[in-house]
């Protein structure tokens, strides 16, 4: 160890104004040799409701092409002005997917089940990541006691099988709405559905997972609780028997809406009045989100949405004639 003293100090200053400098050693230059990661982390997040706790399981994210009918009461040019002005590619804007899984203590419920992972396969990872990420989180899918299903798309229903067509929540009872599955399981609806259409698609895809599943099934109404701790609140529109979530705990409570807002679900928050191309009945979605958000914003109720950014928790403000999505600040601790 070097010794300071008086007369080392002295020296020093001496040899700075006569213009002599000692040597400074430069450490060596980094080489950025750390190779690239290529992947993020697993995504899942937790948070309380009471005391029970919410997971949120990451799905994934994709951007697409948007069509020009993709609001059906707009034009393109609005759009884009209000994809650019949420930061959004206006072209290939990105649109997440978002599990949830709630441990009451009693029960262990998935609701929804993203895109599957036969869809993870073919994505190369992009979307279909639940079942990947339910494992990261330490959910065990034999585990699951319930699989409650907000509505028939295929990015809410696919994960209810393995990549090789088996059931992936083998031990679960799958509770679907009763107005849902009696309209996608009328072969009369099926056939008034244009040849080629995405619409018979949807309905081809729902006979695939429910028939592997041997139709096994357990409807439920709309206003009853049908697990302890969750009601299911009527939000059609989107499709005829959509449906939400309410969970409850003691005085604590929130939404877990599916796809009120659909695809880019910010855009249509700011715009509740645009009626998306995804939705099938355009004035009742928009009807279901003026009122169930009117409520949300009135009664600050935490909101989680299925198509909202990663983590997809917040709360719904009014803003003029719209309302704005407020991410709910991220917690590190339960």
């Amino acid at each position: 160890m070097t010794k300071l003293t008086r007369r080392g100090l002295m020296l020093g200053a001496a040899a700075v104004g006569s213009g002599v400098l000692a040597p400074v050693r430069h450490p060596a230059p980094a080489h950025a040799a750390a190779p690239m990661s290529g992947k993020q982390a697993p995504g899942y997040y937790r948070y309380k409701v009471g005391t029970f706790e919410v997971t949120v399981i990451a799905d994934g994210a994709r951007s697409a092409p948007v069509p020009d009918t993709y609001v059906r009461n707009a034009s393109p040019e609005e759009v884009g002005t209000l994809f650019t002005a949420l930061r959004m590619d206006k072209s290939k804007p990105m649109a997440p997917f978002n599990t949830a899984v709630v441990n009451t203590g009693d029960k262990l419920v998935v609701i929804d089940t993203g895109l599957g992972p036969a869809l993870y396969e073919q994505s190369k990872g992009a979307v279909g990541q639940a079942h990947t990420n339910l494992a990261a989180a330490g959910i065990d899918r034999g585990s699951v006691d319930a699989a409650i299903i907000s509505h028939f798309h295929g990015d809410h229903i696919n994960g209810l099988l393995t990549a090789d067509g088996a059931p992936a929540y083998p031990n679960a009872e799958v509770l679907v709405p009763a107005a849902e599955w009696k309209y996608w399981t009328d072969d009369g609806n099926m056939s008034k559905a244009p040849a080629g259409s995405l619409l018979e698609s949807n309905f081809r895809n729902v006979r695939r997972v429910f028939g592997a599943l041997g139709n096994r099934v357990t409807p439920y109404e709309t206003g009853t609780e049908i697990v302890p701790g969750i009601t299911a609140l009527a939000t059609p529109g989107h499709t005829p028997g959509h449906s939400s979530h309410r969970v409850s705990s003691g005085s604590a409570q929130a939404i877990i809406q599916a796809d009120v807002t659909a695809h880019v679900a910010e855009l249509f928050t700011r715009r509740p009045d645009w009626h998306a191309m995804f939705d099938m009945d355009g004035p009742q979605a928009e009807e279901t989100r003026r009122r169930l958000y009117d409520m949300a914003s009135a009664d600050n109720i935490l909101v989680q949405g299925y198509h909202f950014p990663f983590p997809a928790v917040g709360y719904i403000e009014k803003d003029g004639k719209g309302y704005r999505w407020v991410p709910a600040a991220w917690n590190p601790s339960l």
